[in-house]
Formats: C-alpha cells, sequence, structure tokens
C-alpha cells in the first residue's frame, strides 16, 4: 500500500510546531478539507460547511480530532490499515440519543472548546487555517483565546513535496498516460464522445484494480471534440456530441493516486490531412507547451514559464488566442496556490509540482491544448507523463 507513512506526518509535525514556537501559538486548528488531510492522512468523507470538524495540532500536546458522528466507522477503519496520523479523535452527533448523550451539532464548538482545555489551552493565540467564524463560539468558553490566520503557512508547507508524495505522482502519471493509449485505440467517428470517455475511466478503473488493488485511485476524464473544444471547461450544448472525422479533440485525464493529483491532457486530430489553420495551431501549440517545461527549472522565476509559451503563441500569431494561463500548482488538490503564475516573481524550489498546459482557442475551430505533470529539479525538470505531443503522433487513423 502506498499511502504517506507517518515518518512524514512526523516531520510535518516537527515544522508545524516550530512555526507555533515561532509565532508564540498555541495550536494549529485545521478547518478545510486538503489540509485536514495533509496533517492527518484522513480523506474527509463529509463537507465541513454542512458537518464541521477540526484536527487540532497543539505546541506541547497530542494532536487531536473533533468529528462529526458519520465519520466514525471510517476513522476507526483508516486507524485499523495504520493509514490515520491522528488517533485521538472524538465526535459529536446529528441527533438525540435514548442513552449515553454526546454532544450535539449545536453543540460541537463546546466539545473543541473542551478538548482544548483538556490539554491546558485555555489562553494566548491559536493558528487556524479556514473560516475562522467556524469556531468563534469557542472563545464563549475560552475567552481569553484569540486567533490568528495560518492559512498561509498551510499553503507553504504544501508548496515543496516530499519524496514519497513525488513517488505517487509518478505512479499516477504512469496510469495517465496508459489512459490516453486507451483513448486513441476506442475514439472513433459517430461515437457520442462522452460515451469515449465513460468507457476510458472504465478501463482505467479496472488497470489500477489490477496494478495497486489496495490503494486509493480516482480519475476524472473529460473530453472536448469539435469547435465544443474551444470553450476550455466545454459547452452546454456539447453533452451528446458525436466525433467527427478532421475532429481537434482535447482529452482531459486526471488522476488522484492516494491523495496526489496529475493531470495529463492531448490535443488529438481524428483522421486527416488537417487544414493549415489547424496545423500551425497544433504545431504552435506543442512548442509553448514544451517551451514552458523546459523553463520549469530550479532557480528560475516561476512568471518565466508562462512568458516563454507565451512568446512562441505570439511569434506564431495566435496571441489573441490565449485566454488562460500556462499553469498552476498540484498536488493534494487538482488546482494548488500559485495560481497567479503569469506574475509569481519569484524563483522555483526543487520538487514544486506544476501542470505545464498553455492552451489556444480558436472559436468555430477548436482548442489547443497540452498539458503535463511537472517535478521541479535543478538543471533539468522531471516530466512525469510521457504521452507523445506532436501532430504526427497524435493523428488517430480512421
Amino acid at each position: 500500500m502506498a499511502f504517506l507513512s507517518k515518518s512524514v506526518f512526523d516531520q510535518r509535525l516537527k515544522t508545524i510546531r516550530g512555526y507555533l514556537d515561532e509565532n508564540d501559538l498555541e495550536a494549529l486548528v485545521v478547518l478545510t478539507p486538503d489540509n485536514f488531510y495533509f496533517v492527518s492522512n484522513f480523506f474527509l468523507d463529509v463537507a465541513p460547511w454542512e458537518r464541521p470538524v477540526a484536527a487540532v495540532i497543539p505546541k506541547n500536546a497530542e494532536p487531536f480530532m473533533v468529528m462529526n458522528e458519520l465519520s466514525q466507522n471510517h476513522l476507526r477503519m483508516a486507524e485499523e490499515l495504520g493509514m490515520l496520523w491522528i488517533t485521538d479523535w472524538d465526535f459529536y452527533v446529528e441527533h438525540p440519543r435514548q442513552a449515553n448523550r454526546k454532544y450535539n451539532v449545536l453543540q460541537w464548538t463546546r466539545l473543541l472548546a473542551d478538548r482544548l482545555r483538556e490539554r491546558g489551552i485555555v489562553r494566548g493565540k491559536l493558528g487556524v487555517e479556514g473560516p475562522a467564524a467556524t469556531i468563534a463560539p469557542v472563545q464563549q468558553y475560552l475567552p481569553k483565546l484569540s486567533f490568528e490566520n495560518a492559512t498561509e503557512f498551510l499553503k507553504l508547507m504544501r508548496r515543496v513535496k516530499c519524496e514519497e508524495e513525488l513517488e505517487l505522482l509518478r505512479l499516477g502519471a504512469s496510469l495517465t498516460d496508459w489512459g490516453m493509449e486507451r483513448f486513441r485505440e476506442i475514439a472513433k467517428p459517430g461515437r457520442v464522445m462522452a460515451a469515449v470517455d465513460a468507457e476510458q475511466n472504465m478501463l482505467m478503473i479496472g488497470e489500477a484494480a489490477r496494478r495497486w488493488p489496495e490503494d486509493r485511485v480516482h480519475n476524472w476524464i473529460r473530453s472536448l471534440t469539435g469547435p465544443s473544444s474551444a470553450a476550455p471547461h466545454g459547452t452546454p450544448g456539447d453533452v451528446g456530441r458525436r466525433i467527427e472525422k478532421g475532429d481537434v479533440i482535447v482529452n482531459i485525464t486526471v488522476v488522484n493516486f492516494n491523495g496526489m493529483v496529475c493531470e495529463n491532457e492531448r490535443t488529438f486530430v481524428m483522421g486527416g490531412p488537417v487544414s493549415d489553420l489547424v496545423r500551425r495551431a497544433f504545431e504552435a501549440t506543442a512548442a509553448a507547451q514544451w517551451a514552458a517545461v523546459q523553463k520549469m527549472v530550479t532557480g528560475n522565476l516561476v512568471a518565466d514559464c508562462d512568458a516563454a509559451a507565451q512568446k512562441v503563441y505570439e511569434d506564431a500569431g495566435f496571441g489573441e488566442n490565449i485566454i488562460h494561463r500556462t499553469g498552476h500548482g498540484i498536488g493534494i488538490a487538482g488546482h494548488e496556490f500559485p495560481e497567479d503564475m503569469p506574475f509569481c516573481i519569484r524563483p522555483f524550489e526543487t520538487n514544486e509540482v506544476y501542470s505545464a498546459e498553455p492552451g489556444i482557442y480558436i472559436y468555430g475551430v477548436g482548442g489547443f491544448r497540452h498539458d503535463d505533470t511537472v517535478i521541479v529539479k535543478p538543471g533539468k525538470p522531471e516530466v512525469v507523463t510521457t504521452t507523445p505531443r506532436s501532430l504526427a503522433e497524435q493523428t488517430i487513423t480512421v
């Protein structure tokens, strides 16, 4: 099983406690799903806006969690599998019981306050990640506590990945490449695009179960074909669209492997020959994307990556068809920080992970976008997705 090891938690715990000590904070309180997973290794099964939760890491006491009762069996199973990093947890209930009554949903912040009091945290500052208003009632019970925003700290912690996280990305990337090959085999003129996506997903689910029967693998696949692909996120009218000979198709294949997300996107052409416009747009895209990838090297400015792709497009005459950034951070979430790549004037750090996906969109013709998941390294980036990029390789014979 390839879930992150306890040693990863030990290192994160050390870093968090160092932050708490440096900033005179008594504990870190985590309230949102991605960061909840980051500090606990538990995939939340509830939405915190509906069923609030808190993971608390004190500076001088053992971490604990306050949960909704719906999660109790999930937590027990995670603990039995050795996945759960924070094993001290309690829950509040959604409805009253005849016996063995517990805190109810309206009292969940009192439960949190009582657990803080048990650990001697009754005054000072808490670093809070997420909407602090969610736990404001804690101050009714512990009036000498105050809150400080700790969200930026968690962003910075998640930026550089550890080697175990990178290995999960590599495994996920290998499945995306396999899935792209299946797409090439099953995409045919006349087929409904959504049905092809569903078949690709089914094949990938089976392959993941064969390779990693005990691991957590989720896929997200969306393909846009013909003129609809000029809308980066699809259009309301493309649901039942059938593939036609000559279509430009953007296939988006995303895999979440044990909590790490990998993106792989490629532009395909359904048969040839293609028009001069399609050829030029495709070749510009392949060149722009590779130019962006090559800038993802330790020490280069993040913004240089976007600039490199933009120059290729503008030199090829497609500057007006650029309508989104070159990429974004990626990791636990499909979209992580920095989200402002074109304006991010700081150096890349070793083992940051990015999508490299510059695209152009020509209304009435189609979209052109390749996307790789890239690990920043000194001297040369590590591109974990390896599906071909050239027009010849990406033209499907019909």
